[in-house]
């Protein structure tokens, strides 16, 4: 199993940057391909961003394409999420997650450990 917790959320203002980490502890980080979602108050999580195993084949939702960069070091047991142009829309809880497969996914049900989530604020 892996254990994930993630930092770097906050408030920012619309145009802002923020950079959210989530560090992984137990089995080894590479053993996973990883990924991000967010769930807004009143929606369900929607993704946000997955990545291989081995850091390759970043795949983004339209929605953050060209604003967020996700990204991986697996020397550091961590994965990153550059989250820049932040707009209001952008208001939700992030959580990573886990899933034993090389290639990213999309799919919430692919996913078997998940983070606590990191607030991230937008205000206008």
């Amino acid at each position: 199993q892996v254990q994930l917790v993630e930092s770097g959320g906050g408030l920012v203002q619309a145009g802002g940057s923020l950079r959210l980490s989530c560090a992984a502890s137990g089995r080894i980080f590479s053993s996973w391909s990883m990924g991000w979602f967010r769930q807004a108050p009143g929606k369900e999580r929607e993704f946000v961003a997955a990545i291989s195993r081995i850091g390759n084949s970043p795949s983004h939702a339209d929605s953050v394409k060209g604003r967020f960069t996700i990204s991986r070091d697996n020397s550091k047991n961590t994965l990153y999420l550059q989250m820049n142009s932040l707009k209001p829309e952008d208001t939700a809880v992030y959580y990573c997650a886990a899933a034993a497969r090389f290639s990213p996914s999309i799919r919430e049900s692919d996913y078997a450990t998940w983070g606590q989530g990191t607030q991230v604020t937008v205000s206008s």
